[in-house]
């Protein structure tokens, strides 16, 4: 747990230059990334799923949004048949200026993952889902309790 925790540090520390790289606040950039990751695996974001991603309310999620969205980072489109589905996608600029970022990273993660055979990499990625699993059963159970608190308490 402690080399998870050192990696999460890490991570966070490259997350906050990437934001300051870029000359954003970090929330601002944390939600770039959730928007390039989710077009990168072809389901783009709403509005109300990013919410989620960055635990932001509704409101604080829609002035982020139009930050991003007079800055030129990202567009809001309407592209299902249902037109009240509102989809966020990057433009190309703010997603060169990530892969100019996190590239070098990329090709140093590759080298250091090359070294292990791809069995234990697929073991490795079943243990990180577990947890991330054993996160998510947690995380479910403390909101029913506190949901089940507040509903007690009013």
């Amino acid at each position: 747990m402690d080399g998870l925790r050192g990696y999460g540090e890490r991570y966070n520390d490259l997350s906050r230059r990437f934001a300051v790289w870029l000359g954003l606040h970090s929330t601002d950039a944390d939600a770039l990334l959730e928007i390039v990751t989710a077009e990168d695996r072809g389901t783009p974001l709403s509005p109300a799923r990013l919410s989620e991603r960055i635990q932001l309310s509704s409101g604080a999620t829609t002035a982020l949004l139009n930050r991003l969205e007079g800055a030129g980072h990202i567009v809001r489109t309407r592209e299902h048949t249902d037109r009240r589905i509102v989809t966020l996608h990057s433009h190309s600029p703010i997603r060169e200026r990530a892969d100019e970022f996190f590239t070098p990273l990329a090709v140093r993660m590759d080298a250091a993952m090359a070294q292990y055979p791809p069995e234990l990499i697929e073991r490795f990625e079943e243990l990180l889902a577990d947890l991330r699993t054993t996160i998510d059963v947690d995380l479910a159970e403390r909101d029913l309790a506190e949901r089940d608190k507040a509903a007690g308490s009013g």
